[in-house]
């Protein structure tokens, strides 16, 4: 059976909806991911001392803990960004079903 805390789940903006697209396609096609949401956002950040305002393309991962190591370098070879934002959240609680789903979905 699997546990909810065996998976996380990645949060990662991108510049644009294609470079949010093209990292989908990666991290799905090489098993890495089970699914990838993405939504508009507009951003509000500091950046080298700056304050910044981007509209960006949040993608909502869902995958295993283990797999993060592979998934992070997987991104930031394929980022735009300098320092692109990618973190984890662990899944605490959720449904057998869907979890067993990420578990066959991922490599």
């Amino acid at each position: 059976m699997s546990k909810p805390e065996e998976y996380v789940v990645v949060l990662i903006t991108a510049g644009t909806r294609k470079e949010a697209m093209v990292l989908s396609q990666l991290l799905v096609s090489e098993k890495l991911a089970a699914c990838s949401a993405m939504t508009p956002v507009q951003s509000l950040f500091t950046w080298k001392g700056k304050k910044e305002r981007a509209a960006e393309t949040l993608l909502i991962v869902k995958t295993k803990r283990r797999l993060f190591g592979r998934l992070e370098r997987i991104v930031r070879q394929h980022h735009s960004y300098e320092v692109p934002e990618i973190i984890a959240l662990p899944i605490i609680a959720g449904s057998a079903p869907y979890l067993r789903w990420i578990k066959e979905s991922t490599g």
